[in-house]
């Protein structure tokens, strides 16, 4: 699929993960925001999937370990066909199937997830499951600040290195900010990606907001046979709402206000709903 065309589905993940938030009243729009590219190509570029049966069994694996950024992830599932977009538009209502995490039971969700640090081990789990039943999906994890700050994270990283599992992908939304404070005030864990080569990983660094980079990126981790792929994908939260951009408030949760909603779709170039 061409960059431009990418550029575009991430610019509508950023807009209806937004609406989502708002509707919701709550959510984490600075991880929806930094991630929005990243789920583009993945989904729309990268991933095998079947959009009339989500279970189906050929199709690659894909599991948002910081399960706080789902609005996003919704959305590029709704775009994926899995269900109706109004759906994904419902976040955290009575009686809407939108958790405010990811849920095994919602259409194309892979593993649930919400407690940081899980995503990297439900993932190995899949992939060493792929290669004893010998089947060729690829397994993809979705990494945070936080999960990165987890010693489950860091045993995952060690047992997939020495178990050499190719089929596994982690990619690590490096936005610089979480919860409390800067990552590099919480707990600066300095250059990670060279830190993860060293359990015998390949590693590789990219602007996560370039989708060109993204495409090669993953198109390089498909080329690793022996060695799992620690992509670290240098973001930005807030990623294209200029003023949420690298502001620690807008990591979550958040109650928007019609105001902020307003002046969130006239940055992205969309009219309020």
């Amino acid at each position: 699929m061409s960059i431009q065309t990418l550029e575009a589905i991430a610019h509508d993940i950023r807009v209806q993960s937004i609406q989502a938030i708002y509707n919701g009243r709550s959510g984490h729009p600075g991880g929806c925001l930094s991630i929005a590219d990243l789920l583009a190509v993945l989904y729309f570029d990268e991933m095998k999937w079947y959009k009339n049966d989500p279970n189906w069994d050929d199709r690659d694996r894909f599991i948002l370990s910081k399960g706080h950024a789902c609005p996003a992830y919704y959305v590029a599932l709704a775009k994926v066909g899995y269900f109706k977009l109004e759906d994904a538009l419902q976040l955290r209502k009575i009686g809407s199937f939108m958790e405010g995490h990811p849920d095994a039971h919602i259409p194309g969700v892979d593993a649930p997830s919400g407690s940081l640090g899980m995503g990297l081990s439900q993932g190995l789990g899949m992939a060493l499951g792929a290669r004893y039943q010998n089947e060729d999906f690829r397994t993809y994890v979705l990494l945070g600040d936080g999960d990165m700050q987890e010693g489950n994270t860091w045993e995952a990283i060690m047992a997939a290195g020495h178990h050499h599992v190719g089929s596994l992908t982690a990619i690590y939304d490096a936005n610089k900010l979480q919860g409390d404070a800067a990552v590099k005030d919480q707990m600066n864990m300095g250059h990670v990606a060279s830190k993860v080569a060293q359990f015998g990983w390949y590693s590789i660094e990219i602007d996560g907001h370039n989708i060109g980079q993204i495409q090669e990126a993953l198109k390089e981790a498909r080329t690793m046979k022996d060695k799992p792929v620690f992509i670290q994908a240098n973001t930005i939260k807030g990623k294209g709402v200029s003023f949420m951009e690298g502001v620690l408030r807008w990591h979550g949760s958040v109650t928007m206000t019609d105001k902020e909603l307003a002046d969130s779709m006239r940055a992205l170039g969309k009219a309020a709903k």
